[in-house]
């Protein structure tokens, strides 16, 4: 049964970002103690890390080739099962083997529900008109949420507790109200809608129909730099933040997800907001605040003499940076989808004679909504790759810096983050408008 309603497509989005918020910040603040369990140190949870994150990378590329043939749904529904079978592996395991087997699963259910979930939130923005990316990206902030509240509440209880997250990703992945697969349709002899070829064509996938302009990758690089430097910092502070707090200040061990905790509320707040503030001031004001109050936090964090301190700074980064990956992923959909099928500017990608990131509701010409779909979806998976070269970044290189002391790991994305001030201008391209 296909959700027909956009209200029932905005909870299947939400709750797909439920889960994915929530299995994920159960794991992390979960890491200290897998750390000891298995007597790993911080470079060999960045190896272990390191390899989580190319599958999730491998995971993103599954997504883009098998959503041009059974939807980006059904691959939405099969990393979330995966998800169901990782988890229990990696925290129930009997050997260390099992362990990184069940991180294995975890990295390619994590690439597949990563890019799925932000494809299904890119089409409902644009059928909206308005912002719909900020808010999708706080239901993920409220699963985190949740599963922090967990952590502290069970923080002195066996490790294995963690294995019964896996009812979230269970119940929403089988869920009525989650969409079903929708076939790609031919629109020529061997080409598919999105103009992404059959396997025996030759397209690559760059353009959308015959005739049609190719996907205009510069801005959409300008705008995945952004989002390179946002999940540099995410991941940074979500899975080295209880380690620091653990391993730099003793704090106690059911208080580790304090790194995490208040850094998703201040998040959420701004996130379930942000169609709001984008509106009143414009996205190029906001990133580049954003920016330098994120290099204060941070260096606060880093220089954090105590840990309520650090915690204080994380709470902070929470706010400063929480509409980056939203506002990345709806400007690279509107440069997507804003050239399909007409004539765009090679370096903003404007469409020509109607607004970028939307088909005029009344105009006479235009690529179909599936068209639409199918290229967009196509952009969007390869756009979330950016996603795991900013992982790499925050998770490995921050591992790896800060092995002996972890405050020059900090101080390291503290330095970056004031990248988001130039390349604020170039998640402002094009403007929603809503698709009938």
């Amino acid at each position: 049964m296909r959700t027909s309603s956009l209200t029932g497509s905005r909870i299947a989005v939400a709750a797909a970002f439920f889960a994915q918020g929530f299995v994920f910040i159960s794991l992390t603040t979960r890491l200290p103690r897998f750390l000891d369990r298995w007597g790993l140190d911080e470079v060999t949870l960045s190896l272990l890390l390191l390899m989580m994150v190319l599958l999730a990378g491998v995971g993103s590329l599954i997504a883009e080739h098998a959503a041009r043939r059974v939807g980006s749904a059904a691959m939405l529904r099969l990393g979330l099962s995966l998800m169901v079978v990782a988890v229990p592996a990696l925290t129930l395991a009997p050997a260390i083997g099992f362990f990184v087997g069940g991180v294995a699963v975890y990295g390619i259910a994590l690439g597949l529900v990563d890019a799925t979930s932000n494809m299904q939130a890119v089409d409902l923005e644009h059928r909206y008109g308005r912002p719909i990316l900020p808010s999708s990206h706080g239901y993920w902030t409220t699963g985190g949420i949740l599963a922090t509240v967990l952590v502290l509440a069970t923080g002195q209880l066996a490790p294995e507790i963690g294995a019964f997250v896996v009812v979230v990703p269970l119940v929403v992945a089988f869920a009525p109200f989650l969409p079903h697969a929708v076939e790609a349709q031919l629109i020529a002899p061997g080409v598919l809608a999105g103009g992404i070829t059959s396997p025996a064509g030759v397209s690559t996938g760059s353009t959308s129909e015959a005739g049609s302009t190719p996907v205009p990758w510069r801005p959409i690089w300008l705008v995945g730099i952004g989002l390179v430097v946002f999940y540099m910092v995410d991941t940074t502070a979500s899975t080295w933040g209880p380690v620091y707090l653990a391993r730099s200040f003793d704090a106690p061990g059911n208080l580790v997800a304090l790194a995490t905790f208040p850094y998703l509320v201040t998040a959420i707040v701004v996130r379930l907001t942000g169609g709001q503030l984008v509106t009143r001031f414009g996205v190029t004001p906001v990133l580049r605040i954003g920016g330098v109050v994120a290099f204060a936090a941070l260096a606060l964090v880093a220089l954090a003499p105590s840990w309520p301190v650090a915690v204080a700074g994380f709470t902070v980064l929470g706010a400063a940076i929480a509409l980056v990956a939203p506002l990345s992923f709806s400007a690279a959909g509107r440069i997507a989808a804003g050239t399909a099928g007409t004539a765009a500017d090679p370096v903003t990608g404007t469409a020509a004679g109607a607004a970028q990131g939307a088909a005029a509701p009344d105009a006479a010409a235009g690529p179909a909504p599936q068209t639409d779909r199918a290229r967009t979806d196509a952009v969007i998976a390869r756009f979330n790759q950016f996603n795991y070269v900013g992982a790499l970044l925050g998770a490995v290189l921050t591992g790896f810096v800060g092995a002996d002391n972890l405050r020059l790991g900090f101080a390291l994305p503290a330095v970056l983050v004031l990248a988001l001030v130039p390349l604020a201008p170039a998640f402002a391209r094009g403007t929603l408008g809503r698709r009938q």
